[in-house]
């Protein structure tokens, strides 16, 4: 799926932060004369265009901005030398990161956009997968989507009808798979009786971390993919799981969340 790969530069350093938004600011001081014709050129508060630029004349070694507060009705507001320098610097700087991000797209063998969201997420789900839809059953209400990823695995989801047509799911389109770990429940070894949970995704035990209340399994699934487990103390100890052993993961198709890349 093609991506808009776009790229942001922020430069930080403890206590200071220094982004296209106060660049932007800076500029927009310099166009109007006025912290307040600024703000509102920038959809700022005046208080929050004020504190930004405070925050930047206390962090450099010479104000960027000479200003009268006035309040919401203006005050006279100029940018100094080292303000304009800031502002030169900071959009050369930019423009050489779109330079290199432009020169990326022509040498990695995929698509950047997906490779760099994919490296970026951040979730509080424990389990993300990389997924291929591979079929969509569409019903009234909701739909089955089903995946595969990994080494032959397949995972399954039930969402809603609704959501499935506004992300365009179909067989060939990539998804993210998001599973908690305290929504997987184990089983020890790799035959599992009559049971309603639709995935069942078998491998060997990991890595086992005990708690106070919980304990952490971590399934090697094959193919390079993992599957963490939190279950309770004392189901941990009743299953007997060890590294080595060898387990099936439980996960209903309705505890599995999607996200496109």
């Amino acid at each position: 799926m093609p991506t808009d790969l776009r790229s942001a530069l922020t430069l930080e350093r403890p206590g200071a932060r220094m982004g296209a938004d106060r660049v932007a600011l800076l500029a927009a001081i310099g166009r109007t004369g006025s912290i307040s014709a600024a703000a509102r050129d920038v959809g700022l508060s005046y208080k929050a265009a004020w504190d930004g630029v405070q925050a930047m004349n206390n962090v450099f070694a010479t104000p960027l901005v000479t200003a009268a507060p006035g309040g919401r009705a203006g005050g006279g507001a100029a940018l100094t030398p080292a303000g304009e320098k800031v502002i030169a610097a900071f959009t050369a700087l930019q423009e050489g990161l779109a330079r290199v991000v432009a020169t990326l797209e022509t040498q990695i063998d995929m698509n950047p956009g997906d490779m760099l969201w994919s490296l970026m997420m951040k979730t509080s789900a424990r389990n993300a997968y990389r997924c291929t839809v591979t079929g969509v059953t569409e019903g009234e209400v909701s739909a089955d989507v089903v995946m595969a990823f990994g080494d032959g695995q397949t995972l399954a989801s039930v969402i809603t009808g609704r959501s499935a047509a506004e992300m365009g799911l179909a067989p060939g389109v990539e998804v993210f798979a998001l599973v908690k770990s305290s929504f997987v429940i184990l089983a020890r070894g790799a035959e599992v009786g009559a049971i309603s949970v639709r995935n069942r995704l078998t491998g060997t035990v990991a890595t086992r971390t005990d708690g106070a209340v919980n304990s952490e399994i971590e399934l090697d699934l094959g193919g390079g993919k993992t599957l963490v487990a939190t279950i309770t103390r004392d189901s941990a100890e009743k299953l007997g799981l060890q590294p080595g052993d060898e387990a099936t993961a439980l996960i209903k198709s309705s505890h599995v969340i999607l996200a496109l890349p």
